[in-house]
């Protein structure tokens, strides 16, 4: 079993020993703190037999270790396991010197894509089309302009005279996903629809903030990339 299944197998367990209320109480409880199994006990108002077993069930796991104390050594406290609890999260993506955002004309999804990425997590980010339509969509313009952001109405490009070899190519249609099979081609792919298709502002509006909740989802899960600003 390679190192990635083995992985997935760490996470499925401590997610199961997470699944029952009470042992998710105790995480809870040792969040800010380390405590004692008794005094988890009367915190919580759980047995004491009980609080055994799932103190043991999360040691298994992994999310949980004991100390004895300084103090009176027949005392023991429960602390969490640095690290456990953020292992949860899905592997992290490698990133790239440069990140290209492809949409079909690039005068809408991909051009927010890339101004949101910009001032979101910086480094160097451009856009670009497989059928590039001769300038940005107005209402593109101006939702980014309502959030703060900037777009340059004629600055739409093809993408073979954008994508160099070694960027991060994000597909954020699924025509350009489907289409980009040869050298260029994404890899990942965010179906977000075409706000063009609709061509009213609560559609545009909604494409920046599909593409913003992706962009935020995606930022802690970066472990290399372009220098950020």
């Amino acid at each position: 079993m390679n190192a990635e299944a083995l992985s997935l197998v760490a996470r499925a367990r401590v997610h199961a020993a997470l699944g029952d209320p009470a042992r998710l109480a105790i995480v809870d409880a040792l969040t800010l703190g380390d405590a004692s199994p008794g005094e988890i006990s009367v915190a919580l108002g759980i047995p004491t037999n009980l609080v055994a077993h799932h103190v043991k069930v999360l040691q298994d796991a992994g999310l949980l270790a004991r100390t004895r104390s300084e103090g009176d050594r027949r005392r023991t406290y429960l602390r969490l396991v640095p690290g456990m609890l953020s292992a949860l999260t899905a592997p992290g993506l490698a990133g790239a010197e440069r990140v290209v955002f492809v949409c079909t004309h690039n005068s809408a999804r991909s051009q927010l894509a890339a101004a949101l990425w910009r001032d979101r997590i910086g480094g160097t980010v451009t856009s670009a089309g497989t059928h590039p339509a001769p300038r940005v969509h107005p209402r593109a313009v101006r939702v980014a302009h309502d959030h703060g952001l900037a777009l340059d109405p004629t600055g739409t490009h093809h993408v073979e005279d954008v994508v160099h070899d070694g960027d991060l190519i994000i597909a954020v249609c699924d025509n350009a996903h489907e289409d980009l099979t040869g050298d260029v081609r994404p890899r990942l792919h965010w179906s977000v629809p075409d706000p063009a298709r609709v061509d009213t502002d609560a559609a545009f509006e909604a494409a920046y903030t599909d593409l913003a909740d992706r962009i935020d989802r995606i930022a802690p899960v970066l472990t290399t990339g372009a220098d950020h600003d």
